[in-house]
């Protein structure tokens, strides 16, 4: 038999880095999402060779071992490794043959939290196959610990949960490591139109998040006030979009997102950047009422409301930046998985 699951890749729309310790733990974080069809894939076919095997096809990576109950994480596989290694240990499970293969849509770096998915489709697809009784909370909890903790990969809280549960959401992040999902209901005319104006454009640049975030820790630690105010403010943002998409003010968007980008900008220094800078004012020029860059920032994918049809306008003027737009609808769905 093989195993599969797929999770979701989330949009980021307001409250951006406030998931991220140690601010949460200190003033408490809050972060609206989206998740997209866009997914991370994964599949586990059992072996009879005594080997495990890990493959990232989208990464042209792959990597065969000798029967182990411990690998040691290598580039492009780490994720990989991680998962297998703390399922392992924690659920006393002993070393069996198999091969792991993962693809994600997205290339890594792009800020749709594409690491963080991959772990959750890798943990659902142990999952399927072990019987392991985790629900969402288990599951999105143990992907952040693996990521964070055994990895220690820098990054927020938002993505595990997003993946796993899937949906519209407001997320309350707040000290001791407690997270609220608060799953929105929005009318499916709003969330359709919300996918024709919210135009998803990628940069075809890639960035390392982890030194951002490590910037941004660095600042609340250190207790720099600007830095501190612009989170202030994007938790702010994330009320305001919530209040916004629950009414269904949808022009209202745009101003939101223009307002989080102001600030998010003073978060940490790699946020922005001149190329970025002139995407982002090209297209408010062009017809766009605000955007965000997805995720950390840095590169990756950025986000336009583009109210009417002002789309259309939209792609034309970015297209001398040499990027594409990626299409894709909301879903409410977060982790499935199955067997065959």
């Amino acid at each position: 038999m093989i195993y599969r699951s797929k999770a979701p890749l989330r949009l980021g729309l307001a409250g951006g880095g406030t998931d991220v310790s140690p601010y949460c733990d200190l003033y408490g974080g809050a972060i609206l999402n989206a998740t997209l069809t866009l997914y991370a894939h994964a599949s586990i076919r059992l072996l009879d060779n005594g080997k495990i095997i890990f493959n990232a096809v989208d990464r042209n990576c792959r990597s065969e071992y000798d029967l182990s109950e411990f690998i040691t994480p290598e580039p492009y596989l780490d994720l990989h490794a991680g998962v297998y290694n703390r399922l392992i240990r924690q659920y006393k499970i002993k070393a069996f043959p198999h091969e792991l293969t993962t693809s994600v849509d997205a290339p890594p770096g792009s800020g749709l939290g594409t690491s963080s998915t991959l772990v959750v489709a890798i943990l659902g697809a142990y999952t399927e196959l072990l019987k392991l009784p985790l629900g969402e909370y288990d599951i999105a909890s143990l992907a952040y610990e693996i990521e964070r903790k055994d990895l220690n990969m820098a990054g927020g809280k938002q993505d595990q949960y997003a993946a796993t549960f899937g949906g519209v959401n407001f997320m309350e992040f707040t000290s001791n490591e407690k997270v609220i999902v608060n799953p929105l209901r929005i009318r499916q005319r709003n969330l359709d139109e919300l996918s024709h104006n919210l135009l998803l454009y990628y940069t075809e640049t890639s960035r390392l998040s982890s030194s951002i975030i490590e910037n941004q820790t660095k600042n609340v630690n250190s207790g720099n006030e600007e830095s501190i105010h612009a989170m202030h403010k994007l938790k702010e943002q994330a009320i305001m979009m919530k209040e916004a998409l629950l009414r269904g003010d949808l022009d209202a968007i745009g101003q939101i997102l223009d307002f989080g980008w102001k600030h998010k900008k003073n978060m940490a220094n790699g946020i922005s950047n001149p190329f970025i800078d002139d995407i982002y004012e090209t297209a408010l020029k062009a017809g766009a009422s605000g955007g965000k860059i997805s995720g950390a920032g840095g590169g990756g994918f950025m986000t336009f409301y583009c109210p009417g049809n002002n789309r259309y306008n939209v792609e034309i003027a970015l297209q001398k930046f040499g990027g594409s737009v990626r299409n894709y609808e909301f879903t409410p769905h977060g982790l499935a998985t199955w067997s065959v």
